[in-house]
């Protein structure tokens, strides 16, 4: 089904805007890919022989979807918007068991939530988004379009995955199982976080901000055949760098960078462990 679907999409995504919206099968096929997108039967990007890949024909059907809605007024009272048809907010019922804590949070049509995630609000998870069992997205948290999250993550207060939507080729923001990520931090570029890693708060990662892992003594980087990579069990904090010239040095100044300070250990573990009552 998943091969019949894939040709359907490739095929809509080469015709112009005015031919797809008056093409007879489009709202079908995405109603159907859509469907999938929100059951976590097809996903944007998934781990194949140890390495995470691109779907690249679910971002094409993603992307189908703007091409193909129209504008609509949608009315969550007292609020009212205006967006493309194709992409409400989706609506959960306790079958589903997923906790949706009342208070302004907005889960995107095409969004994988599975049972016993719990949201709280406000949080905004946009299209595309995966997440997976046991996961906590806490108040003003933001799941970007396509950002992959795993089991056990706690998406901390404030916290931002980046949404990488286009182009269809590039690899979302991925978060392993069991990671722990801080307050305030914002995740962006495709940048991965390998299972347990600990992300302390404020801290920054995109591909254009080393890491300096003082443990291992190296450099991370994003390069051109692979994004940013934070290891597993990594414990990354906020930190600074000198600024090596005259005038830097004379008013003693810095840039931010993350660091890895240690590796996690049962220390760690016991004070990032989620609390199971709050489930």
């Amino acid at each position: 089904m998943n091969m019949l679907l894939r040709e359907h999409i490739e095929a809509l995504s080469k015709l112009s805007t005015e031919d797809l919206q008056a093409h007879e099968m489009a709202r079908s096929v995405f109603i159907e890919f859509k469907y999938m997108l929100n059951s976590g039967t097809i996903r944007s990007a998934e781990k194949q022989g140890g390495v995470w890949t691109v779907n690249h024909w679910v971002k094409q059907g993603i992307l189908l979807g703007f091409r193909l809605g129209q504008l609509k007024k949608m009315s969550a009272e007292p609020f009212s918007f205006v967006d493309k048809d194709t992409y409400p907010a989706r609506t959960f019922s306790e079958a589903e068991k997923i906790r949706i804590v009342p208070g302004g949070t907005t889960v995107r049509d095409g969004a994988y939530l599975a049972p016993s995630v719990v949201v709280m609000p406000p949080a905004y998870i946009n299209v595309g988004a995966y997440i997976d069992a046991g996961t906590m997205v806490d108040s003003h948290a933001l799941v970007g379009s396509c950002a992959q999250v795993g089991k056990n993550v706690h998406l901390s207060a404030a916290s931002q995955l980046g949404g990488v939507l286009e182009p269809v080729g590039a690899l979302p923001v991925i978060v392993e199982d069991g990671v722990m990520i801080g307050g305030n931090c914002g995740i962006y570029e495709g940048t991965i976080i390998e299972e347990k890693a600990v992300i302390g708060t404020g801290v920054i990662l995109n591909g254009s901000t080393p890491v300096y892992d003082v443990i291992n003594e190296r450099i991370l980087r994003k390069t051109a055949e692979q994004p940013l990579v934070i290891p597993k069990g990594a414990v990354v904090v906020a930190g600074a760098r000198a600024i090596k010239n005259t005038f830097a040095e004379a008013h003693g100044l810095s840039i931010y960078t993350p660091v890895i300070i240690k590796y996690r250990d049962e220390k760690t573990d016991k004070a990032t462990s989620l609390e199971d009552l709050l489930r």
